[in-house]
């Protein structure tokens, strides 16, 4: 007992020992100063702005520097807390361009709002074109069509072919059965309509598109058909059928523009009497000869209209010429443009000096943008995505759709050099379908040249929270905002699209403030020019 009390004490009196001299090497040490972020001066100082944005450069600059060997780092907090969303916007972009594709997803994660949670959760399961791959009651339903087929015995036919589309509409073999046998029963709309919704599920099915393309054309749709073989060639130019899809879309185009040039010649003939007839009771000659030149121009097609009228449209209209805003809205454009499919456009991009948001585009490849659509939109990706909106109008034919249809030459010739204001194309009124084609080609088309899927989304929602009493004029004279941005989110989620790519926030505030000063300086020479008089 006594040699373990003795132990002890030994033991103390060592680290005794120990503990002195480990204090007292501590104390001959020079004292290092603190690290600056350390420093209690320097924790009241570094709250400025430029302290912020001089961090943000810092650590880009040495994000790929690695440690001393050895050395022990102490974890830092992020960088991108002390931002605002603009600079992490910015900061995200750097690092995108530069390939640090994670590092820029994470911080474009941080800004971006997730969407709405009434968007549609939809699992799409893999297509399947063989009917061995079906479950057991799958190929029952499958059998029994066959059956009914051979019979010819309708409701044996359509019961189980219906049940396999609801319950399997991953089976594309199933869906274009239907739709052919819903056809031989003279049931074409409901064939159409099977269809339709079987290819908005599976875009990139060729045999479904083909089917698709098939009916519309035996049904007289030439346009529709040429605008869904047109999309399929532009959306999978990879695919060693997109050749033939082009074919597709030329020949039913071509059968579109025989049949409006017979219309054209019928309802010119009418446009010409009935100008005839007011010139005997007005004397006025515009009639007769306006209806002639608006016939010529649309004869000659797509590109002649779009030509002729942005003609005068150059005359008429107030353009912005600083090199700068043109050239940023032009890249962007052509970018577009390179992916849009539609080569025997001549595409020409102007910016009208107006606050307004609103756009609009011509027949043949020529688009007109507002001033205020720059000003007014937050990042490159936004304006891009109305370019996009517009550009697909161009390339689905939509406004040339619009001129041929109908008894539509009176008010062509509006715009056309004998008479009108080039302004009253803003109005043209696009179909809800037409709308929800250009959303979806001018999302794709965005998406395919790299920049963030939810620019025109976000654009919509940026307009919406901009507006007080009344819809900007571009949603005005394009109208659902909320239903179409609900349409954008579910396509972004069900088709998988990158939200977190390219926004471009940096290089459009630059621009935007060019823009904001053009706008600024007309307004004040209008004022002047007010109070002169």
């Amino acid at each position: 007992m006594k040699r373990t009390w003795k132990s002890l004490l030994l033991a103390c009196n060592w680290i005794l020992l120990s503990a002195g001299t480990s204090i007292l090497i501590i104390l001959t040490q020079p004292i290092a100063p603190l690290p600056a972020q350390e420093s209690p001066a320097s924790t009241t100082v570094e709250t400025t702005e430029a302290t912020k944005i001089q961090k943000l450069r810092d650590a880009l600059q040495h994000s790929s520097t690695p440690a001393p060997e050895g050395a022990v780092t102490e974890p830092k907090q992020p960088i991108s807390e002390e931002l605002t969303p603009e600079q992490k916007f910015i900061a995200a972009d750097k690092l995108y361009l530069a390939g640090k594709i994670p590092e820029a997803e994470k911080l474009y994660r941080e800004v971006k709002e997730p969407f709405a949670k009434t968007t549609i959760s939809f699992e799409r399961k893999p297509a399947i074109v063989d009917p061995a791959q079906l479950s057991p009651a799958g190929k029952v339903y499958w059998r029994e069509s066959e059956a009914g087929i051979a019979k010819k015995l309708q409701t044996r036919t359509l019961v189980p072919l219906q049940l396999l589309v609801e319950q399997y509409p991953e089976f594309i073999p199933g869906h274009i059965r239907y739709a052919e046998v819903l056809k031989q029963y003279d049931r074409l709309k409901a064939a159409l309509d099977i269809l339709e919704r079987a290819s908005s599920l599976y875009p990139n099915q060729p045999d479904l598109i083909k089917a698709r393309v098939t009916a519309l054309a035996n049904a007289k749709k030439w346009m529709e058909a040429s605008l869904a073989a047109r999309q399929y060639a532009i959306l999978n130019p990879q695919d060693p059928q997109a050749g033939e899809f082009t074919k597709l879309a030329e020949e039913n185009l071509k059968k579109y523009k025989a049949h409006i040039q017979g219309e054209v010649r019928g309802n010119a003939l009418a446009n010409i009497i009935t100008g005839a007839l007011g010139y005997a009771v007005t004397g006025s000659l515009l009639g007769p000869f306006s209806a002639l030149d608006s016939t010529i121009v649309l004869l000659q097609g797509e590109e002649a209209i779009g030509e002729s009228v942005a003609k005068q449209a150059k005359k008429q209209l107030d353009l912005v010429k600083d090199e700068d805003v043109l050239g940023y809205v032009n890249e962007i454009g052509q970018k577009l443009a390179k992916v849009g499919g539609r080569e025997e456009f001549k595409y020409e991009f102007f910016v009208i000096p107006e606050a307004d948001l609103n756009a609009f585009a011509l027949p043949g490849g020529k688009i007109f943008i507002n001033a205020g659509a720059i000003a007014k939109s937050k990042s490159e990706a936004e304006l891009a995505g109305l370019i996009g909106h517009e550009l697909s109008h161009v390339v689905l034919s939509h406004g040339f759709q619009l001129v041929t249809q109908g008894n539509l030459i009176s008010n062509v010739t509006q715009y056309l050099p004998l008479g009108g204001t080039v302004g009253q194309l803003f109005a043209l009124s696009y179909s809800r379908d037409m709308e929800r084609q250009a959303d979806t080609l001018g999302t794709r088309l965005i998406v395919a040249t790299g920049y963030a899927a939810d620019g025109l989304r976000n654009l919509m929602v940026t307009l919406e929270k901009q507006q007080k009493n009344a819809p900007p004029s571009w949603l005005s004279s394009h109208p659902g905002g909320n239903e179409r941005v609900n349409d954008l989110e579910n396509l972004i989620s069900r088709s998988g699209y990158n939200r977190y790519a390219y926004e471009g926030v940096g290089r459009h505030t630059e621009i935007k403030a060019k823009v904001e000063q053009l706008l600024k300086e007309k307004k004040e020479q209008a004022q002047k020019k007010r109070r002169s008089r």
